[in-house]
């Protein structure tokens, strides 16, 4: 894993990029409802909301909380509670099932979040006070419970966006904070927690066995529940979404580096959320590159991180939380099938896009790869095919990959004339 400094320098890094405002020039904390674009297909709405400004509020959480970075290892950490009751309210905070709605939908369902923040050393995940208890019972929860906040004030959108992590609506300082139903709490989660001999990264990939999903183990992972007891700590969200990617991905990467390469070359492709992802597989052993365009009319050269055979052991400081929230999708498939591949992923963002946070690529990715594949013999085919899949002349794409430059300059044993 990556230092807290790493981890500070590369939110910073991936918020300038995913949030390219005139107005507040990637700097969240100076976004204003007023003005902000992204919010244009929502503001009428959001402004009708009085529900969103009380200082006392009761609604059925997905569950959801949040942990932010900034001031680390002093965070301000809180439970996010939509006032609503009496509905099913998981929607929320499900990225896995966010595909299937428009942008202002997905916004409209982040914004009715308030988010409740309390400033905490990161090691107070170990033996935590009234509040912090309250929010980590809360995040174990599968399904939605029932919450009552108080807060010091009435809550106010400052800075909705985050590089990673999914948006959420107006925040305030926590006063109180209670949990008005029992939450549901799977059996093979609270195991887990009560276990504090077992390390987090084993934790992660036995929770993800055991069908719970990415989402909520993502959210466990970021309160504190998971690992060895002297070892617990507050994990900011957003790099909790890319630790458990990676944690995932690590847990996948021997079973796919023992299995027979793939024949051909393979292209799939999805879009969605004003996004689209290609994935080539060609037939090596394991690597894998991410690349990354936005501002198509500007043709501009893809920002992009790679792998070869021997992996990495640096933090993906060009695309950030995009290059694991990609290689993982990759990794699962080719362990499903029981193959090995290496993996270009080609990632696109067009104009219309609002920050939302790394799932969309890592869903895309993998409703690219659950449908079937174009399969080639050649190099030459499988590159025509994803040219005619992207809106980026592919030159733009290879003038970034250090992958293909490699698959260019290498010829397999099949290329050499036969000597009898």
């Amino acid at each position: 894993m990556f230092s807290p400094e790493d981890g500070i320098r590369a939110t910073l890094a991936e918020v300038k990029r995913e949030v390219a405002c005139r107005v507040c020039g990637g700097d969240i904390k100076r976004c204003k409802l007023a003005v902000c674009p992204y919010l244009r297909k929502v503001r009428a709405w959001f402004t009708e909301r009085a529900d969103l400004r009380s200082t006392d509020l009761f609604g059925a959480s997905p569950p959801s909380a949040f942990v932010g970075s900034w001031g680390y290892p002093r965070v301000l950490v809180g439970p996010l509670v939509p006032p609503l009751r009496d509905q099913d309210t998981s929607i929320l905070d499900a990225s896995e099932t966010w595909l299937a709605y428009e942008l202002p939908e997905i916004l409209r369902f982040r914004l009715s979040l308030v988010r409740g923040k309390a400033p905490r050393r990161v090691v107070e995940a170990q033996e935590p006070d009234a509040i912090l208890s309250v929010v980590q019972e809360g995040a174990m929860a599968a399904k939605p419970v029932d919450t009552e906040m108080w807060l010091e004030k009435t809550p106010t959108l400052t800075s909705p966006f985050s590089a990673r992590a999914p948006p959420s609506g107006p925040s305030a300082d926590i006063r109180k904070v209670e949990l008005a139903s029992n939450p549901s709490v799977p059996r093979r989660v609270d195991d887990l927690v009560s276990d504090t001999d077992v390390r987090a990264s084993e934790a992660v990939t036995d929770l993800y066995a055991h069908d719970v999903t990415q989402s909520a183990i993502t959210r466990i992972f970021s309160v504190g529940l998971l690992g060895e007891k002297e070892r617990r700590r507050l994990v900011p969200t957003e790099w909790s979404i890319t630790a458990v990617d990676d944690i995932l991905g690590r847990a996948l990467i021997g079973r796919v580096r023992d299995s027979p390469w793939i024949p051909d070359y393979e292209v799939y492709s999805a879009t969605g959320l004003a996004n689209t992802v290609t994935i080539l597989l060609f037939p090596q052993a394991f690597m894998f590159e991410g690349m990354e365009a936005w501002n198509l009319s500007s043709n501009p050269t893809p920002i992009h991180d790679h792998e070869f055979t021997t992996g990495r052991t640096t933090y993906p400081d060009a695309i950030g939380g995009a290059y694991h929230a990609t290689k993982n999708p990759v990794l699962e498939h080719l362990a499903r099938r029981g193959r090995q591949a290496g993996a270009l992923v080609f990632m696109e963002v067009y104009d219309d896009w609002i920050p939302l946070g790394v799932f969309r690529y890592r869903e895309l990715a993998r409703a690219a790869l659950a449908k079937p594949a174009a399969r080639f013999a050649t190099l030459e085919e499988a590159e025509a095919e994803v040219g005619r899949r992207m809106r980026l002349p592919l030159e733009n794409w290879w003038r970034a990959s250090v992958l293909r430059a490699y698959l260019r300059g290498q010829r397999r044993i099949t290329d050499y004339p036969v000597v009898v």
